[in-house]
Formats: structure tokens, C-alpha cells, sequence
């Protein structure tokens, strides 16, 4: 009988020791990478206000102070950034204040844009000839729908936009975009 003793092997070798740290640093890179790309795909969040909106900003991004809106004559249709960025227009009252409805630049046929029309007191849509009331409801179509409205507030001279969740006024009905 053999009575010699195997000699045991250290607990890492080289090479393990090399995969270790080689695949600890492809994972803390991997890592790294995905965190950016989550952080540039998701939009910061940005501090909401009366009734969890978002603040009303110009087409570079600034905030529109109410003040500045509210220097147009009554009845004037401001074209904002609202929710997601979608253009919104804002009324000015005949008493000079911002109307609590505001209305999305947004055709129901088919996602175009379009202009105020203050000679013939109507939103045309260039596309495919649409035409809504002033207060957004279908005048003439193809568009099926009246145009999407959002709740405006001012606060402390701040424009608040946020989701219009009641009724419709409009129709006295569950809007359509809820």
C-alpha cells in the first residue's frame, strides 16, 4: 500500500481566477449599458401640479408662464406642448382668463394637425376636409369623434394640463379617449 498523501490543488486556479474577474467585468459592462438605455428610453419624471398635470411648455420646451397667454384678446386660441407633447390649444376668455378646457390639435380621422381658423370660427383639418365647432365637437366630417379635451388650471402664474377623466360636456357621455 501506498501511504503517500495527493497534494491538494489550490482553491482557485489561474485560470478560474481569470474567467472570474473576465466575467465580472462583461456583466458590471452589460450592466452599465442597459441602465443608460432604460434611463434614455423613460422620461424623466416631472413634478406634477393641480390635479397631477404637467406644465404647459413652448415648442422648445420652456414653460409658458399664463401672463404671457393671457396679453392675447379674448377669444384667442394659444398653441402649447400638453400631454406627451401633444399640441394643445388654450382659450382665453372673454373676462381674460384661460378657459379649464383645452383642446388637443389632434384630427379623429386621422392623427393630422391642424390650424384655428378665426375667419370662419372653426378647426380645419387640411388633410381630408374635417371641420370641428370651436368647442372641438365634429362639424363636418370623415372625422367620427369629437376632438380629445384635457383639464387647464393656473396656478401661481404656472399653466397645469392634465387628462380629462369626466364626462364629456360636449356629448354628457364617457369620453372616448378614457
Amino acid at each position: 500500500m501506498d501511504n503517500t498523501q495527493a497534494i491538494a490543488p489550490p482553491s482557485y486556479s489561474r485560470r478560474q481566477l481569470l474567467n472570474f474577474l473576465a466575467g465580472t467585468t462583461v456583466a458590471v459592462t452589460a450592466s452599465a449599458g442597459a441602465y443608460a438605455m432604460g434611463k434614455f428610453f423613460v422620461p424623466p419624471a416631472e413634478k406634477g401640479g393641480a390635479g397631477g398635470g404637467i406644465i404647459a411648455k413652448d415648442v422648445l420646451g420652456n414653460p409658458i408662464p399664463a401672463s404671457q397667454i393671457l396679453t392675447e384678446a379674448p377669444g384667442t386660441r394659444a398653441l402649447v406642448a400638453g400631454l406627451a407633447g401633444d399640441p394643445t390649444y388654450l382659450i382665453v376668455k372673454e373676462d381674460g382668463s384661460l378657459d379649464s378646457i383645452g383642446i388637443v390639435d389632434s384630427c379623429t380621422h386621422l392623427g393630422c394637425t391642424f390650424p384655428w381658423n378665426g375667419n370662419d370660427q372653426e378647426f380645419q383639418c387640411p388633410c381630408h376636409g374635417s371641420r370641428y365647432h370651436p368647442d372641438g365637437s365634429v362639424a363636418r366630417g370623415p372625422a367620427p369623434l369629437p376632438l380629445k379635451i384635457v383639464q387647464v388650471a393656473v396656478v401661481d402664474d404656472q399653466i397645469f394640463i392634465s387628462p380629462w377623466t369626466d364626462l364629456d360636456p360636449r356629448t354628457g357621455e364617457k369620453p372616448w379617449w378614457v
